[in-house]
């Protein structure tokens, strides 16, 4: 398995729980489980992609901008979560803030995928691509 992969697998978890979570209506226990999930995932996929994907990326010259770009934007996805955190879930807003999440998080998802992975598909080695992988989902398993 190679990097790419492992982090398509994570991808489409997040796409599944963002959907799922914005189909949901107000403060009901099934979205406080998937908020929670969300954020879950969110976070260990974060943590370990910028461990194992994102610096690696960050020391090459061809992919430092890509890769310090695609870290902002795991920030700036952390303050929508912490907005989240702060408002109600039955607030008129709350969904608002969690359909800028799912803006943001398909945004990202989809950039990573279509030009990042290119990028990355050049300036890592074979050797790297498996060697991050495995060291990305030994991560992901510790933390989930």
């Amino acid at each position: 398995m190679t990097i790419f992969e492992a982090l398509r697998q994570e991808h489409e978890i997040q796409r599944e729980l963002i959907d799922k979570l914005i189909k949901t209506e107000g403060k009901t226990e099934e979205r406080k489980k998937l908020f929670e999930q969300l954020k879950h995932e969110l976070k260990i996929h974060e943590d370990a992609e910028e461990r194992h994907f994102y610096i690696p990326l960050m020391e090459k010259d061809s992919t430092q901008d890509k890769a310090r770009h695609s870290v902002a934007e795991h920030h700036e996805m952390d303050e929508l979560v912490e907005k989240l955190e702060d408002v109600e879930m039955d607030a008129s807003n709350w969904l608002k803030i969690a359909k800028d999440l799912e803006h943001q998080l398909i945004h990202h998802l989809d950039e990573e995928e279509h030009e990042v992975f290119q990028m990355a598909g050049k300036a890592l080695t074979e050797k790297q691509k498996t060697s991050l992988a495995s060291d990305y989902n030994k991560m992901i398993k510790e933390n989930r």
